[in-house]
């Protein structure tokens, strides 16, 4: 006899503490031996997302709670990582929509709601860090009620039951004047309120693929909900392909989830979530089926990418310096490789061999492809970041966002004309009385390239800035660009303080001094609208004559910390990030690329 199942996935926006309440599940569940040292956050299992605190990749963990097999599926909570989303939500029959209690809904809780109300799943809402100061749980929950009505939600997804929660506190409760104790609340929330899997046992079998892992001893592992039937280990399947061919297998390996493990079973039935090995040829949205009466289910939409940069084999006089990979040929295997598991990613090849062209949701998107690259020894160039048009009905189209700023009250107005500059136009204006208000846009997916840097600046570093996908729209004409000249170095050398004193006036340094250079790098932003050339390698001219005032402390202005996002968001279009294990350059392109 099979043990009850109930599949949910766990929905909010960045930043709301889904990933900490899933650690107090699975902390209360059992699932760790007594004594075992559990870290933070331990869904967050890349490097990446830990340090940014952003969940970038769907998990899955599954939990015993009395006689029930929970399978709780922690998503992304960023537009630019939707893929995911999409993917995971046809895998479940609920979902817990997170809020912060002081928030209230944010872009990326539309953005993911949306999707789990178009596949009608009736979410339990779960109003978080009641515990922090300011915070309104009661007003959260009817901005989600006005949030779900806007959306298009049915009257039984409007009728949602709702908890009182602190992620932090491991206690979730029924009533804001209950007791939190522990996270029982939640757990009996999701017996009551999420339906059992539908599936037939005594059906044909079918899985639907919704996300790809890899491993060197077993090949690529395809990970679905079995909708129908029974697969058993060892036994011979069929996948059917896209276009519909089918392509003949056996599960050469089945596996099922217990907490963070995954074990190997013999066998699952409709309603579960499996692991299986053999298909080496599998993709999203396909289906694993019987071989006797192959049946495909629908396949998964996933909307397509709208940013798109340029991906360039190495060619500053520093190349191969400092990376481990740094071939063509090394390149394309790397960016094919990803394509195998990503699944909102494009690439495409150019005229050139040592160019390809990569599109992905937005720039956290494509950034974190590029800064998981490096860590793992690639040495390449990126092009900036262009958006993809598209033909709507004949006309030419261009994506647009929806884009919501957190800022202090005495930055609305200068935020307000810079998003105008942009092309943006304002939907609605909330005075949110701690001094700070909330703005929303419509806005150009072109006109947010280079904000957030010029945004941060703005607001001292008191803005928050969130933004998603919205839909395509015809072309809204120019956007102005208005940043600086930058300053290029003329020579190659090591960078001097002497120089770089001397070139202050000039304007401001990324670099300091003992910096390697060479020529055509970007040094700093010049304080005119002209790109100016300079000599920064230059060393001081020694005498046995002491200058008056000569022991005084002189010191430089702090240059600008050129990361990553910042180095995409501030290059123009003649311009070049070289990305390296060790170095974020910044330069101009090679005459023989700008030609291109």
């Amino acid at each position: 006899m099979t043990i009850p199942i109930r599949n949910v996935a766990i929905i909010a926006h960045v930043d709301h503490g889904k990933t900490t309440l899933v650690d107090a599940l699975l902390r209360q569940s059992g699932i760790f031996r007594e004594g075992e040292d559990v870290p933070d956050c331990v869904m967050d299992s890349n490097d990446l997302e830990r340090e940014r605190g952003i969940t970038i990749l769907s998990k899955n963990t599954a939990v015993q709670y009395h006689d029930t097999l929970i399978n709780i599926i922690d998503t992304p909570g960023h537009a630019d990582f939707g893929g995911e989303v999409e993917r995971v939500l046809g895998m479940v029959d609920g979902c817990i929509l997170i809020v912060d209690a002081n928030e209230g809904p944010m872009p990326q809780t539309r953005f993911v709601l949306k999707k789990a109300l178009e596949k009608g799943l009736r979410p339990i809402v779960v109003v978080n860090k009641i515990d922090r100061t300011h915070a309104e749980p009661h007003g959260a929950v009817d901005k989600v009620l006005d949030l779900f009505i806007e959306l298009g939600a049915d009257d039984d997804q409007c009728e949602f039951p709702y908890l009182f929660a602190s992620g932090l506190g491991g206690y979730a409760k029924n009533k804001l004047e209950d007791e939190g104790v522990d996270m029982k609340p939640m757990f009996e929330a999701i017996l009551d309120h999420v339906a059992p899997p539908v599936g037939d046992p005594e059906k044909p079998l079918q899985i639907q693929v919704t996300t790809l892992d890899y491993s060197e001893y077993l090949g690529r592992i395809v990970i679905g909900k079995i909708h129908n039937g029974v697969i058993k280990a060892g036994q011979q399947a069929v996948l059917v392909k896209e276009d519909g061919s089918l392509v003949k297998s056996r599960i050469s390996k089945l596996l099922g989830f217990e907490g963070l493990r995954r074990i190997e079973i013999e066998q699952a039935s409709a309603g579960n979530i499996v692991a299986v090995a053999g298909f080496a040829d599998a993709n999203i949205g396909e289906t694993i089926t019987c071989p006797i009466t192959p049946m495909a289910l629908p396949l998964i939409k996933v909307d397509e990418p709208t940013l798109q940069m340029t991906f360039v084999v190495n060619d500053s006089p520093f190349a191969g310096q400092e990376g481990k990979f740094v071939t063509s040929r090394q390149l394309r295997d790397r960016l094919m490789r990803e394509l195998e598991t990503n699944v909102a990613l494009r690439v495409e090849p150019t005229d050139s061999p040592d160019r390809f062209a990569v599109s992905g949701r937005g720039e956290l998107h494509l950034g974190i492809l590029i800064e998981t690259m490096r860590r793992e020894g690639y040495e390449f160039q990126v092009s900036q970041p262009q958006v993809i048009y598209r033909e709507v009905n004949g006309q030419p189209c261009e994506p647009y966002e929806l884009l919501v700023l957190d800022v202090p009250e005495e930055g609305v107005g200068g935020s307000m004309e810079r998003i105008g500059q942009r092309r943006g136009e304002m939907q609605d204006m909330r005075i949110m009385g701690d001094g700070r208000a909330t703005l929303e846009f419509v806005i150009p997916a072109r006109g947010l390239i280079g904000f957030r840097g010029e945004f941060m600046r703005l607001t001292r570093g008191e803005g928050i800035m969130n933004h998603s996908f919205l839909d395509y729209r015809p072309l809204c004409g120019d956007i102005e660009a208005r940043r600086n000249g930058v300053l290029i170095s003329f020579e190659e050398g090591v960078a001097t303080f002497y120089s770089l004193k001397n070139a202050e006036d000039r304007g401001v340094f990324f670099i300091t001094p003992g910096t390697k250079v060479y020529k055509g790098m970007v040094v700093g932003e010049h304080n005119r609208n002209q790109d100016l050339e300079l000599n920064i390698c230059k060393a001081k001219q020694l005498t046995n004559h002491r200058a008056a005032g000569g022991d005084e402390l002189v010191q430089l202005q702090t240059p600008i910390d050129m990361s990553l996002e910042r180095a995409l968001e501030y290059i123009s279009s003649d311009e070049l990030v070289e990305v390296t294990p060790e170095s974020i350059r910044l330069r101009k392109m090679s005459k023989k690329l700008a030609k291109r």
